[in-house]
C-alpha cells in the first residue's frame, strides 16, 4: 500500500453512517464508534479467566483535539486525553474490561466534603465494601472492594485503610499496560477522537494477544520472566 493510500483511508475511516450520526449523538456521546466498541468489549472477557486479584483503574488515551469528554489529569504522562475505565487481572495485566469515561451525568450535584482528614466512612453489602478515605480537606478517595469485608486500617500515622494498601498494591497491572501500549503503539496523528479510541483498541488487543500467546508458551516460564516484562526489558 502506498503511503498516499493509507493517508486517503486514514482520513476517510468511519465507524458509523455519518447521515444518522446528528439524531444518534444527542443520546449517545459514543454514537461515531458505538457500535465497534460495543462489539470489541464484549469479546475481550470471553478470552481469558482473570484470576483471583482483579483491579480496576484509569487509563488516559492520548487526544488533545476537540472531544466534550476529554479529561486532563496531571497525574497521567498524557495529561490530557479520553479517560477509559480498566478491569484488568493482576498476575498478567490482561485488560478484561473497558468502560469509557463520557463526563458526569448532567444535572449531577456537586460534592461537598466537610469530614475531618485523614477519616474514613465504610459501608457494606453482601458483596462488597465501599470505603471513603480523606487524605486531606479538598481530596476524597472512594473505593470499592469485592474482597475485604472490615473497616480494616493501617497503623500508620495518616491511618489509611487496607482497601487502599492492597490497591496501591494492584494497581500495577493498569501501569503495565499503559507502559507497554505506551511503547509499541499503531496510532497515528489525527483529530480526530473515534480513530484515536480505534488505535488504542488495536494496541490493547495486541497487547491481550501476546499474554495469551505466551500463556500457552511454555519457554517464557522457563526463562523465569513475567511476559509484561519482556516487553518492557530495554
Amino acid at each position: 500500500m502506498t503511503h498516499t493510500k493509507f493517508r486517503l483511508i486514514n482520513t476517510t475511516l468511519r465507524f458509523d453512517d455519518k447521515l444518522m450520526r446528528p439524531s444518534r449523538h444527542r443520546e449517545d456521546k459514543l454514537a461515531p464508534i458505538r457500535s465497534l466498541w460495543e462489539k470489541w468489549t464484549h469479546h475481550i472477557p470471553m478470552l481469558f479467566n482473570p484470576g483471583e486479584d482483579v483491579c480496576v483503574d484509569e487509563q488516559l488515551v492520548l487526544f488533545r483535539g476537540r472531544c466534550k469528554f476529554r479529561q486532563y489529569i496531571p497525574s497521567k504522562p498524557a495529561k490530557y486525553g479520553l479517560k477509559i475505565w480498566v478491569t484488568a487481572d493482576v498476575e498478567t495485566s490482561y485488560a478484561w474490561k473497558c468502560q469509557i469515561y463520557t463526563g458526569k451525568t448532567a444535572g449531577s450535584a456537586a460534592e461537598v466534603r466537610q469530614r475531618a482528614a485523614l477519616s474514613s466512612l465504610f459501608g457494606f453489602t453482601k458483596n462488597t465494601t465501599a470505603m471513603s478515605y480523606i487524605p486531606k480537606r479538598v481530596k476524597n478517595v472512594i473505593l470499592l472492594s469485592s474482597k475485604h469485608r472490615d473497616p480494616a486500617v493501617t497503623e500508620h500515622e495518616k491511618r489509611k485503610p487496607v482497601i487502599i494498601a492492597d490497591y496501591n498494591h494492584c494497581k500495577g497491572g493498569i501501569d503495565n499496560l499503559d507502559k507497554v501500549v505506551g511503547s509499541y503503539s499503531c496510532r497515528r496523528m489525527t483529530h480526530r477522537w473515534p480513530q484515536v479510541l480505534f488505535y488504542n483498541m488495536i494496541d490493547v488487543s495486541a497487547f491481550n494477544a501476546f499474554l495469551l500467546f505466551t500463556a500457552v508458551d511454555p519457554s517464557w516460564k522457563q526463562a523465569n520472566i513475567h511476559p509484561v516484562h519482556r516487553l518492557l526489558l530495554p
